[in-house]
């Protein structure tokens, strides 16, 4: 993780913890997921996530057992780390891509892994809108280049994204654009 955050943040773990919470604030993880997500000891997890629940960067709650952590959005933080985050991740530079070379695009989603804020390599998009396909996997393998990631790309159109509409709200999935 040769990145912004390595070069503020010494701890992996934390880095992990802030990447995963703070790009999709709506995610909340317990910690043996997430220990066995980063394939660490749950001590180390625990460690960090008492750390930031004690800055008050992260919120907790109680279910049964286990202890739900999540970002806290109220926090003055907030905006800036999850700004970070995202230039972390690459997708600010997606985005800057995409919009501006694409075409007729209404609506870019980023689904499933890194939807959830778990940075596994691949970056799955869904697209709606009338696309330019050439420029679109061209763009995709310049991006790539830059991130260090593989982009992986569904374009719908608006007919398409309306029957798709159902299944997406099963799939974790953020809104990154909408034209205006």
């Amino acid at each position: 993780m040769n990145n912004l955050l390595t070069g503020i943040i010494g701890s992996k773990t934390r880095i992990k913890l802030l990447t995963r919470l703070f790009f999709n604030p709506e995610t909340r993880s317990y910690l043996r997921e997430l220990a066995k997500e980063f394939d660490v000891s749950t001590n180390s997890v625990r460690e960090e996530l008492n750390q930031l629940t004690k800055t008050k960067l992260l919120n907790s709650q109680k279910n049964g057992r286990q202890v739900f952590y999540r970002a806290n959005t109220d926090h003055a933080l907030f905006p800036e780390l999850k700004s970070m985050v995202s230039k972390v991740m690459g997708i600010d530079r997606i985005i800057d891509s995409i919009v501006n070379r694409l075409g007729d695009l209404e609506l870019a989603y980023l689904i499933d892994d890194y939807a959830e804020g778990k940075d596994t390599g691949i970056i799955d998009l869904l697209l709606v809108g009338n696309i330019d396909h050439y420029h679109l996997n061209d763009l995709s393998r310049k991006t790539e280049r830059y991130i260090k990631r593989k982009i992986r790309s569904l374009v719908l159109s608006r007919d398409e994204f309306n029957d798709f509409s159902q299944k997406l709200e099963n799939k974790p999935h953020v809104l990154i654009w909408k034209a205006k």
